[in-house]
């Protein structure tokens, strides 16, 4: 089936009260993994690449600096890859871009083939984030695409998006921005936080999202609530990634207890990254552990030096340059690049198959209701 809109995945997630989660890809592999994953629990699927994603994917290896013009290459780049992969899953599948940094951004995204765009106006002030937000919605509501806002600042820091401290999102604020917006979703700060420095033992202001939710049922208003910043960084693979010769220190993430606490009250998606970087790193290191003639490899002997050389970096964009092509394209050249990236693919289908199970969306891909881009313009026309 054609890639979906993010509303009919919220409806469904609000109607049986379960969480979706969406994970962040930077590369083919990783699009094709998270998909593969979502079928075999038969769970809906919200693959996301952030702004900056998109200017990675345009080839722009140092994607901080990305232009407007790579954001474009990019996201039809990413487009291509999860419509290669999903347009003929039985499962339903969205393209959501995570933190459009203005509205060329949301624009660029949505032409590029994204069924889901969030606009991030959380550093702006309360009138200045609804007027900016609520330009998204109209150009995007009037192509079918779903719009997700924030309100409320994150402290940690992801690609662009930094804060040094938190600002807890305020539940009258926010059923205000949602009545003015008219957004299908909104990122609310409730005690997570970006990157994989949370801190130990976070815990979860869970009055908020209920608040929240009280307001907007009473109000009869669908919107449906979002967790950033919720990595939950395992243990376990912090430690073996130092164990092969990485050094991170002070990772943590949110405790899935925590997180699955939060959905009875109104979360229903949940945004993961960093689990997925450090689980693709491990792999990656520990293949070269186990196969040291690959250290030396024409393909990916470069992919190994550049591990060697960052050894506190968890980020696979800071070691895929020697391979972009197959990073960009799927394109494999050679037995040691296939290698390489069935490592990447298994690291995230670890990191995303047990959060499937935990937030609960498994076994409800038959329950969305199928909306092409085409029946949403309809929809939000009404």
């Amino acid at each position: 089936m054609p890639l979906v809109p993010l509303r009919p995945l919220m409806e469904a997630a609000e109607k049986y009260n379960y969480a979706q989660g969406a994970f962040n890809v930077n590369a083919v592999a990783q699009a094709k993994a998270v998909i593969e994953m979502h079928e075999t629990f038969r769970s809906p699927a919200i693959l996301q690449g952030a702004d900056l994603a998109n200017a990675f994917m345009g080839g722009r290896v140092d994607f901080a600096n990305g232009t407007l013009e790579d954001k474009k290459k990019g996201a039809r780049n990413i487009a291509n890859a999860v419509k290669k992969y999903g347009e003929h899953s039985p499962i339903p599948v969205v393209l959501h871009l995570d933190h459009g940094k203005n509205f060329d951004s949301c624009v660029a995204a949505i032409e590029g083939g994204y069924t889901s765009v969030m606009i991030d106006g959380s550093s702006l002030p309360l009138e200045q984030n609804i007027e900016l937000t609520r330009e998204v919605v109209k150009y995007a509501h009037a192509r079918g695409v779903s719009v997700e806002g924030e309100l409320g600042v994150l402290g940690g820091q992801e690609d662009h998006v930094f804060a040094a401290t938190s600002t807890y999102t305020n539940p009258l604020d926010a059923v205000e921005f949602i009545q003015k917006t008219e957004v299908d979703a909104l990122a609310i700060s409730y005690g997570t936080q970006h990157g994989a420095n949370k801190g130990k033992d976070a815990k979860l202001r869970r009055e908020i999202p209920i608040a929240i939710k009280e307001c907007i049922n009473r109000l009869g208003i669908f919107c449906a609530l979002v967790s950033h910043g919720s990595s939950t960084v395992p243990q376990y693979i912090v430690q073996e990634i130092n164990g092969l010769g990485g050094d991170i220190q002070n990772a943590y993430g949110i405790n899935v207890d925590e997180l699955i606490a939060a959905i009875p009250c109104g979360i229903r998606k949940i945004n993961v990254d960093t689990d997925i970087r450090l689980a693709v790193t491990r792999n990656m290191k520990e293949l070269f552990a186990q196969q040291p003639a690959l250290q030396k490899s024409p393909s990916i002997g470069g992919v190994y030096a550049l591990l060697e050389e960052k050894k506190s970096a968890f980020d696979p964009r800071v070691f895929f340059p020697p391979i972009m092509d197959t990073v960009l394209t799927g394109n494999v050249p050679d037995d040691d690049v296939a290698l390489l990236m069935s490592r990447v693919e298994a690291g995230v289908k670890e990191a995303v198959g047990s959060l499937i199970v935990n937030f609960g969306s498994y076994g409800r891909a038959p329950l969305v209701e199928q909306k092409s881009l085409e029946d949403m313009i309809d929809f939000y026309k009404k």
